[in-house]
């Protein structure tokens, strides 16, 4: 992962992290969306973002969440270098093959700094 792919990435999860760590789990989920858009080229930062997500599905008792979830770490895991669906948030709400728009900032850092970018 790019050094600043790698930043972006890690701010998203540290957002979500804190806002987990204090209970805000409605505020966590819309970042690890976009840790999620951003890391699922990458099979370890992919899987992080879905267990985190399950987390936040275990504390809220979602159980559409946390049924979701266990597949998506482990699809992650598996086919992340093969194929994603662009711009995918990775909530269990979303289909897990629908491509998505992905938010401008996010487009301008994946097109820059995505997978194949050299660090």
């Amino acid at each position: 992962m790019h050094p600043i792919l790698r930043q972006a990435y890690d701010a998203e999860m540290t957002a979500a992290m804190n806002h987990y760590s204090v209970g805000n789990f409605q505020h966590a989920f819309p970042h690890l969306e976009r840790a999620h858009i951003l890391g699922q080229s990458f099979p370890i930062e992919h899987a992080k973002s879905h267990w985190w997500m399950l987390k936040v599905g275990w504390r809220r008792r979602d159980v559409l969440e946390i049924t979701g979830q266990i597949p998506r770490i482990v699809g992650a895991l598996l086919f992340s270098r093969i194929w994603i669906p662009s711009g995918n948030t990775g909530g269990a709400h979303v289909p897990p093959f629908k491509s998505m728009p992905i938010p401008a900032d996010l487009q301008c850092l994946l097109e820059k700094y995505g997978r194949g970018a050299k660090a």
